[in-house]
């Protein structure tokens, strides 16, 4: 049917080109990059309503051009098509603008001070909440511990994120309200950590964080409510016209629609149910949502989390670490998973699982194997379910193949291997790395790579990602022995990643991912060319302006000026 309303369309653009017929907007004199194999460079695009009807040349672009017509000269600006993230959290990412940032802190003084500032003015039953603290950017790269905390916050209860969200630091107080002591067993799944005097000292790990978390007053609907709109402008800003979020339950969902419906949102959302739990069940009941809000929100998929990040010790390896004597941790076991693997292999709905480890992307391999084998394509909905591993981080040599084999999709953040370059060899050592973010390997056996970002993990800017991609360096130049440059992407394959792979990742390569007569009028206008701008400059490239379905909903000051130059 997709396939049947496309041609329809397309045979309708055929009929329009014949008879010139007058558009809304044309732009004019820009460095395009289609992103299509056989148009791949263009000067002008003309977009009637929510749709591209013709990519091609500036002189032939005024055939589409009448008085109704809004023309825009971009004076040798370059284009893209909109960008996708494949693994974002979209709230988490809007909090973050909300909450405590200890982002970028360079020294554990550095964090105590932010921590200290941030009490000013709260009230006695608050809590004190906040992400991004990353203890490798500190000099002596030791975890910090609630000895500290309780020196400058004694009172208060404090709950802090780790940067990859899988860890976090609590002082005395959060553990006394969680009833927390030495005699509590771990949780499957997580680990409260302890000083070599068996003391507890503050950090939990993965689903030993819900233990103080949970006690954490909810966000009230209205603050949900300004994390959305939030997270909708920062993508938007970034030139992220579509994002795949990793994972949110009903409630939010429900507050999306809301306002989608009220015309509060713009940004496209492939949503992914966190499972296993009910709101799965419910998914699995009613089925997929797709295209809603005129392509704006599909619920098709299900994301579920198998094991912790390489950072904090939690990603489940074939091998101890290189640094403890740990294999990481499993934060689930296959009969608690598989049944849902099962059944959404039967239905058509899509399956996303986390996996950083060795291990864990081999258990994920074996789930998703044993489920194919047990439904044969000629019992599924979807002969294709196109599976997903997020982060397929680090992956043993003998496994890569299989995601070929399989037809599983690598989900990557290209920016998790410019900061992970800081501390990986540490926890690894050199033997694992050949098999550690292997965007060249993925690529050569066939596969292609879902590029995101992980935000709030990362900071959420496409051009980081792009450039991480490109250069395998973090953003000062710096690189290590044994972090094999040759794995890099291209700036071609950079560019699909973030466009029409991310499309493919999501079954939406009909509709958007390349700038085609047919396809959504999702695009970007960039300040420099990215396919020529020298690498070191790459992450500084400025989005000028944003557009989904024919609609500028994002333009900075220069573009502002130059489009009203041309008004």
């Amino acid at each position: 049917m997709r396939l049947f309303i496309f041609m329809v369309f397309v045979m309708g653009w055929l009929g329009c080109q014949s008879k010139r017929q007058p558009v809304d907007l044309v732009l004019t004199n820009g460095v395009i990059h289609t992103v299509e194999e056989k148009n791949p460079a263009a000067q002008a695009i003309a977009i009637a309503g929510d749709r591209i009807v013709f990519v091609g040349s500036t002189a032939a672009a005024q055939n589409w051009v009448s008085g109704q017509t809004r023309v825009i000269d971009l004076r040798g600006k370059t284009v893209v098509p909109g960008l996708t993230d494949s693994h974002y959290h979209f709230q988490g990412v809007g909090k973050r603008a909300f909450d405590l940032n200890l982002d970028g802190c360079k020294s554990l003084d550095e964090f105590l001070s932010r921590i200290q500032n941030w009490t000013t003015g709260k009230q006695p039953d608050d809590w004190i909440t906040g992400r991004g603290w990353m203890e490798e950017d500190w000099l002596d790269k030791k975890f910090p511990t609630r000895t500290e905390l309780d020196r400058i916050v004694p009172e208060l209860p404090v709950y802090l994120n780790r940067a990859d969200g899988h860890m976090a630091l609590v002082n005395s107080k959060a553990l006394e309200l969680a009833g927390i002591t030495e005699s509590t067993p771990n949780p499957a799944g997580g680990e409260i950590l302890k000083d070599p005097r068996g003391k507890l000292n503050g950090l939990l790990v993965d689903k030993a964080m819900s233990l103080v978390a949970r006690h954490i007053p909810s966000n009230s609907a209205e603050m949900q409510e300004k994390f959305a709109l939030q997270a909708n402008a920062a993508a938007l800003a970034y030139g992220l016209t579509t994002i795949h979020d990793a994972g949110s339950g009903w409630d939010t969902i429900n507050l999306w629609k809301r306002l989608y419906n009220e015309g509060k949102m713009q940004i496209r959302i492939d949503e992914f149910v966190r499972g296993p739990g009910d709101d799965v069940e419910t998914l699995l009941q009613k089925g997929p949502e797709i295209g809603l809000f005129e392509n704006h929100l599909t619920i098709r998929g299900i994301k579920i989390s198998i094991d912790g990040a390489l950072g904090s010790r939690g990603a489940a390896l074939l091998e101890n670490y290189s640094d403890e004597n740990t294999r990481g941790l499993f934060l689930w076991q296959d009969d608690q998973v598989y049944p849902t693997i099962k059944a959404a292999t039967e239905k058509g709905l899509q399956v996303a699982i986390h996996a950083i480890g060795d291990a864990a992307n081999r258990k994920v391999l074996d789930l998703y194997e044993r489920a194919f084998n047990e439904v044969p394509v000629e019992k599924r909905k979807i002969a294709d379910p196109r599976f997903r591993i997020e982060h397929a981080q680090i992956v043993d040599p003998a496994d890569i193949p299989r995601f070929k084999k399989l037809g599983v999709i690598p989900s990557m953040e290209a920016s998790h291997a410019i900061g992970d370059l800081h501390f990986a060899i540490r926890r690894l050592g050199l033997n694992r790395l050949s098999g550690a973010y292997a965007w060249r390997t993925f690529i050569d056996q066939g596969n292609y790579i879902a590029g995101g970002s992980d935000a709030p993990v990362e900071e959420g800017n496409p051009m980081i990602e792009f450039y991480a991609s490109v250069a395998r360096r973090d953003t000062t130049g710096f690189s290590t022995a044994g972090w094999h440059p040759e794995l890099r992407m291209t700036r071609e394959e950079a560019l699909k990643s973030l466009t029409i792979w991310g499309a493919m990742a999501a079954f939406e390569e009909d509709l958007k991912g390349s700038l085609a007569p047919g396809k959504l009028a999702d695009l970007v206008v960039l300040d420099r060319d990215l396919m020529t701008a020298p690498e070191n400059e790459l992450f500084q490239i400025k989005v000028l302006l944003t557009m989904v379905g024919g609609k500028i909903v994002h333009q900075n000051e220069q573009m502002q000026q130059l489009a009203a130059r041309n008004d």
